[in-house]
């Protein structure tokens, strides 16, 4: 009797039966523990990566002296960018490795490293102590950085959607995001606090530097939670059929994986842009556009930004628990649609510099921003099978992080201050709006169907014998409809 296993090749193989044994049976315990784990993990690595945005103008002070504040903050984010180049050398060292030893161990990996580089951004000596030994510290410490991230979303993304039962992955997925928001949050409210109790030359001389102290004991606490998760059960099946067929580990490489897996690495790269480009322009430039911009009151500016992150959480959820009813093309074609039609809307508000229609035009950007937060964490490991899912969603994902997210604070600073035109943030993301709407509509739907390369993923016995059964209901669909043609012919 044939029955349904896990394919290497990048898709179940084909049945006419399935058996208990071959369904992924998920512990609820296993399950909640390691989804907050990615989240929480996840929160602390975001931590220490989005406060450096969060104090971009004061870090241009501090590290790059010139009499004109666009050009320090363009500087700023010239180093912030520059860790984004690094980020899919980090993917194709960390992705494959995890394909290859474990999510698990890679994954503790990414959380040292990152807290390393973060705590020895804080430090670094100011320009004016050692001159551009300065600057070149803190490029150093960024490469460290974005060398780490690289294998962490596409880790963390899989471990998550490879613990995940099918029918809920989309919910489960959310909250990978959800403890992405809550590090923004972490690092804007410090940041706001720290504006707020200090004076302009405190934060200055010393203040600057206590974000990035924090991400010491954080690293540390994220370290241990993650080195007492088990391996996800995709992983060990996979495993397990490699040795029992001896086959080689997977070698993969950027060149192996657009010359063999191409679709999914452009789709990949398609959605990624859409989803980044939203992400770092919301959180991470607009909060200096309207400081350095816009002169917008800076300590009023964060605290806005927070209180939209905060708003952002439960819609993240709410979208991720959505796309498992609707589907994922949807919620993401939603968000794509939205930002065409009101990102100038948005920055028309922005621009106004009044504190409720600044509010009200990042909450717009928030919330399309969140059909995207709250999908991508299990649409994007559904594009690749398990064999190869870890390195080929970490290398797609930071070719085009690398390429699209990290340079678009940059970008956008170079826009606005070489055009004079305030309104070029919103033309930004109205144009890779466009390119997410073709990645979307060319998506195949991956809502509740098992990941490729997987056999079903379940929560209880129950919904593994209803599994069972619709697999029988349609073998005898088919052989009814097949014994129909043959009368025909």
């Amino acid at each position: 009797m044939q029955t349904l296993t896990a394919s290497t090749s990048g898709s179940s193989a084909t049945s006419t039966d399935l058996t208990l044994d071959e369904i992924t049976i998920v512990d609820n315990s296993l399950l909640k523990r390691a989804v907050g784990a990615m989240a929480l993990g996840n929160a602390m690595e975001w931590f220490d990566f989005g406060v450096y945005s969060y104090i971009a103008v004061t870090l241009g002070q501090v590290f790059f002296p010139s009499s004109s504040p666009s050009a320090q903050l363009i500087a700023t984010f010239g180093t912030f960018a520059a860790a984004f180049l690094v980020r899919p050398i980090g993917g194709m060292v960390f992705g494959p490795l995890g394909d290859r030893i474990g999510r698990q161990r890679v994954l503790a990996m990414t959380m040292i490293m990152m807290a390393c580089g973060t705590f020895a951004i804080g430090l670094i000596p100011s320009y004016h102590s050692i001159g551009i030994a300065a600057p070149i510290l803190l490029l150093v410490a960024r490469l460290i950085q974005g060398f780490s991230t690289g294998g962490e979303y596409g880790g963390a993304a899989t471990f998550i959607a490879e613990f995940a039962p099918d029918k809920r992955r989309g919910f489960m997925g959310s909250f990978l995001e959800f403890g992405t928001l809550i590090g923004y949050v972490f690092g804007a409210g410090t940041v706001a606090v720290l504006t707020a109790m200090l004076s302009h030359q405190q934060l200055l001389d010393w203040g600057w530097r206590v974000p990035f102290m924090i991400a010491g004991p954080l690293g540390l606490v994220g370290l241990y939670i993650r080195t007492k998760l088990e391996e996800t059960p995709a992983f060990k099946r996979e495993a397990e059929l490699r040795e029992a067929q001896e086959h080689a580990r997977p070698k993969l490489t950027l060149k192996s994986l657009v010359t063999e897996h191409l679709r999914p690495f452009l789709l990949c790269v398609g959605l990624v842009l859409i989803f980044n480009v939203t992400d770092y322009m919301a959180l991470s430039y607009l909060p200096s556009y309207l400081s350095a911009t816009l002169h917008f009151n800076e300590t009023h500016g964060l605290f806005l930004v927070l209180i939209v992150m905060v708003l952002m959480m439960p819609m993240t959820l709410a979208f991720g628990r959505l796309s498992d009813a609707i589907g994922r093309k949807p919620v993401m074609l939603a968000g794509c649609v939205g930002l065409i039609v009101l990102s100038i809307p948005s920055l028309t508000l922005i621009q106004t510099g009044e504190l409720l229609p600044v509010f009200f035009g990042l909450l717009i950007l928030g919330t399309l921003l969140s059909c995207f937060t709250g999908v991508m964490p299990s649409a994007l490991p559904a594009l690749f099978p398990t064999a190869i899912r870890y390195g080929a969603l970490a290398i797609s994902f930071n070719v085009s992080v690398s390429l699209f997210g990290g340079t678009t604070p940059l970008v956008a600073a170079w826009l606005v201050e070489h055009t004079q035109n305030l309104m070029m943030p919103a033309y930004y993301l109205m144009g890779a709006a466009v390119i997410g709407i073709v990645s979307v509509v060319s998506l195949r739907e991956t809502a509740r169907k098992p990941l490729l390369g997987s056999a079903p993923c379940v929560g209880t016995k129950a919904e593994a014998h209803a599994v069972m059964r619709g697999v029988r209901v349609a073998r005898e669909i088919d052989e009814r409809y097949a014994a129909h043609a043959a009368v025909r012919v």
